[in-house]
């Protein structure tokens, strides 16, 4: 059947992973993400062709989204004040980047007008908006570039510091895997970004929203691999290794072949270089992905990514929210309550998402679940066998 075939050829693809310079052992689940598929061997540049980006958020899936800790707690009302002069000194701005005046983007979303609005985060709101191929100037709707121009609320939980990562890390990234950002505006106390637009939306929005058709099985896988590529893009092949920190269903986008790509780089943090094992930071993440060897110590690595990378997967295999309260007593947190299925290859079947009806690679179904617990344990294995 071709969704079988697809799912193993997926599953069970093998590549070599180079190993780190710094001699950091390798984690059995990240082998296991070359056993779903191989990663990019060199930095690859997005296609300017591509027109996607969208972040769909409602008011109601914000409160689901709440970080491990109060972002405002690193950022605070000094910070998104910033002037226009001191950007320069912070950020060394990519070339490649288009700088937009706040006019510019305001006729280009039409005014910022509600039936623009794609989203809304705790950065701020998410408009849609139309601009020259290769300029920054706004056209008639449905002509030129679609994109999505995302606005910073200076009271909202992310501020200009958050700002200034975004800029920092996508406008230096260039990869299939990662969400294009094509611009920015930093004019008086406006803070703005320029994606590309997404024209299938959200992740969170395909598994999750009423009414939203269930995702087929070899689409979900597409979407694993993408997003661990996303990742190990991130980690190991990245200039300077990055720490993404915010790996959850609403921050992959997707395409309109359902290419996945990572969005909000906001809570992003460069990885531990030379002999240095991991990153002191303060906790910041979101309830329900966060690794919990984090949140306790405060010690970042890119183990934190896989863990949340594994959360993902379970919400993928599942249909389940990381954290529903609305579920009976003993089922509120995913991982707790398919823990103990994810090491039988006969009980994994008892919690797939009876929304695929049965329309699933059973050997694709196991070893995504073998994956998934790999990702998930405290002491990762570095046998693939």
């Amino acid at each position: 059947m071709g969704v079988g075939h697809q799912s193993k050829q997926v599953m069970e693809k093998k590549t070599s992973r180079k190993k780190r310079d710094e001699g950091e052992e390798e984690t059995g689940c990240w082998v296991k993400l070359r056993f779903m598929g191989s990663c990019m061997s060199s930095r690859s540049r997005v296609d300017n062709s591509m027109s996607g980006r969208t972040e769909n958020k409602t008011t109601k899936e914000k409160s689901r989204d709440q970080p491990v800790v109060p972002v405002s707690s690193t950022t605070s009302n000094a910070e998104s004040a910033s002037s226009t002069p001191k950007f320069s000194e912070e950020l060394k701005v990519a070339s490649q980047l288009r700088k937009f005046t706040f006019i510019d983007l305001k006729l280009a979303t039409r005014n910022f007008r509600p039936e623009s609005l794609l989203g809304e985060g705790g950065f701020g709101c998410v408009f849609k908006g139309w601009i020259e191929e290769n300029g920054t100037a706004p056209v008639k709707p449905g002509t030129g570039l679609t994109v999505a121009v995302k606005t910073l609320n200076i009271d909202g939980l992310q501020g200009h510091k958050e700002w200034l990562a975004e800029v920092d890390f996508l406008g230096n990234l260039l990869h299939p895997n990662l969400v294009k950002l094509v611009g920015y505006c930093i004019e008086d106390d406006h803070r703005l970004l320029v994606y590309e637009f997404m024209p299938r939306g959200s992740l969170e929005n395909h598994l999750f929203r009423k009414g939203s058709l269930p995702l087929p099985w070899s689409i979900r896988m597409k979407i694993a691999l993408g997003a661990a590529k996303g990742l190990a893009f991130l980690h190991e092949e990245a200039e300077r290794p990055v720490i993404y920190r915010d790996f959850k269903t609403s921050n992959i986008l997707l395409d309109a072949d359902y290419n996945a790509k990572l969005s909000d780089f906001g809570l992003a943090k460069d990885g531990p270089e030379g002999d240095k094992t991991h990153v002191s930071t303060r906790v910041m993440g979101t309830y329900g992905y966060a690794a919990p060897e984090y949140v306790m110590t405060g010690h970042l690595t890119s183990k934190s990514d896989v863990y949340s990378f594994g959360v993902v997967l379970l919400e993928m295999l599942t249909g389940r929210r990381s954290m529903d309260k609305n579920r009976p007593n003993g089922e509120h947190n995913l991982v707790e309550w398919a823990r103990p299925h994810l090491g039988d290859k006969r009980r994994i079947f008892r919690i797939l998402d009876p929304r695929l009806e049965g329309h699933f690679s059973i050997n694709g179904a196991q070893k995504a679940a073998q994956l998934a617990a790999q990702c998930l344990s405290r002491d990762p294995k570095p046998d693939l066998e």
